[in-house]
């Protein structure tokens, strides 16, 4: 019989998929690499159970003990799953810009949800950093901060780098990601160049993010984007730079119609960062020859945006053409 034994080794292990229609005229072999089929819906799930196991190996997290932690839906799914299996309370602290989907989500795998304003530093006691650090201390519960857990890049330098370079057979030459705590990047990143120096790992980041301010220090470059879980107003210790060859920006609108064309043209569902990577991809390798292996990481799917990036009347009501 072929079976796993919990859905928790079920996670990785995802498709590499050639893009073709909106890849059309670029001469680069573009494969993206599907992180929606984890069975809590993203990428997000690799490092959520690499966070929960080593802390339960450390004795940070203990049996009977509630977890918390800020996040835009994703690293909460996967660590509501893991944390549902293995008997773990949860409390999910969310920006209101994430949509109604992630936050059912979450309380479909039997978390509480506290929603937080977008529109405040991330220094005001109302911003869901803050105010994830109190409960933290009010419940005595354990916080694996995604944004400072090493645990974060070690998931993907165990499980998606080395993924990549199998289902290459070592072929790929540039690896493409959104930038966000920097886990997913720099965890592949670290992987494939020790495999190969000559890998090009270019980053996607929005414009209004601190990684592709030409100067991060001046708060008129560092603004709001509508694009969910994907660029940052700080500078997580999970972010290394210096393993980031590139970074391509992106605005808004190219990457809800990329996301839009995936679904229509490639029968890839993603939401807005999916879109933003695999645009900032193709644009990049524009300039590539034949001879370029270029895998794009999907990060999730598209499910859960289908009353936002997927809406007609959405997309209508905040300017963005359909």
């Amino acid at each position: 019989m072929a079976y796993v034994d919990s859905i928790l080794h079920a996670v990785g292990h995802t498709p590499l998929v050639r893009l073709h229609r909106v890849a059309e005229g670029i001469t680069a072999t573009v494969l993206a690499k599907i992180e929606y089929v984890n069975p809590g819906g993203s990428v997000k799930d690799r490092m959520a159970l690499t966070m929960i196991e080593e802390a339960e190996k450390s004795g940070r997290l203990k049996p009977g003990m509630t977890i918390v932690e800020p996040t835009s839906g994703n690293t909460g799914a996967g660590l509501a799953m893991a944390a549902a299996v293995k008997g773990y309370k949860t409390v999910f602290v969310v920006p209101d810009k994430v949509s109604a989907e992630k936050i059912d989500l979450l309380k479909a795998y039997g978390a509480e949800v506290v929603v937080t304003p977008t529109n405040v530093d991330k220094d005001d006691a109302r911003s869901y950093y803050k105010v994830a650090e109190r409960l933290e201390k009010e419940r005595k519960a354990f916080r694996p901060n995604q944004y400072a857990n090493p645990s974060n890049p070690l998931a993907h330098y165990r499980s998606t780098g080395p993924e990549i370079w199998q289902q290459t057979e070592g072929k790929i030459t540039h690896f493409v990601a959104g930038m966000g705590t920097g886990g997913t990047i720099c965890g592949v990143a670290r992987y494939l160049k020790e495999k190969n120096p000559d890998v090009q790992i270019v980053g996607a980041d929005p414009e209004g993010s601190v990684y592709s301010a030409k100067d991060p220090n001046d708060p008129q470059q560092i603004h709001q984007y509508m694009v969910e879980g994907v660029g940052e107003d700080f500078f997580p210790a999970t972010m290394d730079l210096e393993l980031v060859d590139h970074i391509v920006p992106f605005t808004d609108a190219p990457s809800f119609d990329m996301a839009r064309r995936l679904a229509r043209e490639e029968g890839i569902l993603t939401g807005g960062s999916g879109g933003a990577a695999v645009w900032s991809a193709l644009e990049f390798s524009k300039s590539l020859d034949e001879k370029a292996v270029v895998v794009v990481l999907v990060p999730d799917s598209g499910r859960a945006y289908l009353s936002k990036v997927h809406s007609d009347a959405w997309m209508q009501k905040n300017g963005f053409k359909v």
